[in-house]
């Protein structure tokens, strides 16, 4: 799926240290499967112990049904590796994720399940999660801004890579197979590839 432009309104969970456990709690893990997982996101926070939901946590508001962006605290989706939790995100129908920095496994995983992970200076972040209930924000992947309700237009950063992948609906695998005729001329120079 290509991503390249996002204009919603965002969910402020502005909580750090938020890691991939929480993200996404262990007994979800069970399938290989990346649709139904929406039902466990944040599943801790946003359900109690008989499973009800929890009026109080900000997923489960009506104002922000259907959002597509979630802003954060630092270093969002500490913790283990597990790349459910950004299929989690993206099966909740999350597309952005901004905060002031990132788990490094998490922010690779997100851009390979067309996430935007964007960072932002904590000072931006707070005057965004300032104009949560003022309207959408506009998120333009091509030119890395993101534009508050206010018109105040802030810059995150992207590698090549990272942005190939979201403008073009790359993963890692489908990166590597666009260099398969180079792949398989350096293996032929080399005697070939080695068959099991």
């Amino acid at each position: 799926m290509t991503l390249s432009f996002i204009r919603s309104v965002a969910v402020p969970l502005p909580l750090a240290n938020v890691d991939t456990d929480q993200i996404l709690p262990k007994q979800f893990l069970t399938t290989l499967e990346r649709n139904g997982l929406a039902a466990g996101l944040f599943y801790d926070l946003r359900f109690d112990d008989r499973g009800e939901p929890r009026a109080d946590f900000v997923m489960n508001h009506p104002a922000y049904a259907g959002a597509e962006v979630l802003i954060a605290g630092a270093n969002f989706g500490c913790g283990s590796s597990r790349e459910h939790a950004a299929w989690a995100l993206a099966d909740f129908g999350l597309k952005c994720v901004i905060a002031p920095s990132f788990g490094e496994i998490f922010r690779s995983n997100c851009t390979n399940n067309a996430i935007l992970p964007a960072a932002l200076r904590g000072e931006e972040v707070v005057t965004l999660l300032a104009q949560v209930g003022a309207g959408a924000l506009s998120i333009d992947i091509a030119a890395q801004t993101i534009e508050a309700p206010s018109g105040e237009t802030f810059r995150f950063a992207l590698s090549s890579n990272e942005k190939r992948k979201l403008l073009n609906g790359f993963d890692d695998i489908a990166l590597t197979l666009r260099y398969v005729a180079e792949i398989e001329a350096f293996e032929g120079k080399r005697g070939g590839m080695r068959q099991p």
